[in-house]
């Protein structure tokens, strides 16, 4: 297999084997391993630039393993590259969503491209019983997501199988679960942007192609910087060997230097989750929310002081 001319090539391969709440395998996972088939067809193609997209997790699993395996191959077939963690949140979005974005480039300056815009260290407010905070309803043990007036990132499914549908606590109490024509939105996608999988794909799969899309103005940027590079904005000095991976950096033949910018490229006011008509989000069952209030108490996690009481409200309410 080859691939035809083109001046760029763009990737995600699967998140499962690399994500706080997957398998942890790394890139010799049975999912994340996919990966290797792009390496086999940049192997035969001098394609001039690509894009790989992954969650921010890869940066710490098993000491950055991941990453120093992307990075050596990218290096052996002569590129340059750059990475930059990136929230979604920058652009207007309520979805705490961080990714990293890795750009290699056969000839010229990937950070041209991801460095050039910085918005500067944001400092994002804890959440509080003051207004709707989203969490991870299928979880409890290990992670939350608890995000303030925002929600997790979506994700392509749960670890029990279930569609990635977030929860939100509203004051009131209650807690609720957005449709999939919210979840498009806080994607950067038009409504029903996914309708058209519903005659082809089971009843969840439009959360599985919400979950692992890119957002929208995330993308926007990206396609911007790439069309019209910039100048090089922050600070950056040389890493020393097993250095553990910042969140920005940039390298060529076996070294690296981090890049002083922030997640935040831009600085775009975003919505408050009350904005939205949640009328018609989901109640979330009495069953799912006993089960995570259960786990939650049973977990080492620290929550917001009356997080989870108000939490019991809300399932008294409903039972």
């Amino acid at each position: 297999r080859t691939l035809p001319p083109v001046g760029l090539v763009t990737a995600g391969f699967p998140c499962q084997d690399l994500s706080m709440a997957g398998t942890k395998k790394g890139l010799s996972g049975a999912k994340s391993s996919a990966v290797d088939h792009l390496f086999e067809l940049l192997a035969d193609s001098r394609v001039p630039a690509v894009l790989v997209e992954n969650v921010y997790f890869m940066l710490h699993l098993d000491r950055g393993a991941a990453m120093d395996s992307l990075v050596r191959r990218f290096e052996q077939l002569g590129y340059q590259w750059a990475y930059r963690v990136v929230d979604s949140m920058a652009f207007g979005l309520p979805q705490r969503r961080r990714r990293v974005f890795f750009l290699a480039l056969q000839d010229g300056e990937p950070g041209a491209s991801l460095f050039a815009d910085d918005a500067g260290l944001l400092k994002l407010e804890k959440p509080d019983l003051t207004g709707p905070i989203g969490f991870y309803w299928t979880e409890g043990f290990s992670g939350n997501g608890l995000t303030k007036d925002a929600i997790p990132p979506l994700k392509a499914g749960s670890g029990i199988g279930l569609p990635s549908t977030p929860a939100v606590l509203f004051p009131g109490p209650k807690v609720v679960r957005p449709t999939i024509q919210t979840a498009e939105t806080l994607q950067g996608l038009p409504c029903d942007w996914t309708q058209a999988a519903e005659g082809v794909g089971k009843p969840g799969s439009r959360w599985r192609l919400v979950g692992n899309a890119v957002s929208v103005p995330v993308a926007a940027w990206l396609g911007k910087r790439l069309l019209c590079p910039g100048p090089i904005l922050g600070q950056n000095h040389e890493l020393s060997s097993g250095a553990p991976w910042p969140k920005a950096c940039f390298g060529q033949a076996g070294r690296r230097w981090q890049q002083t910018v922030s997640e935040f490229p831009e600085h775009i006011a975003k919505p408050s989750l009350a904005d939205f008509d949640e009328d018609d989000w989901v109640t979330l069952s009495p069953r799912a929310l006993s089960g995570f209030i259960r786990r939650a108490r049973a977990s080492p996690l620290r929550y917001p002081e009356g997080f989870l009481a108000e939490l019991e409200k809300a399932l008294q309410a409903i039972s």
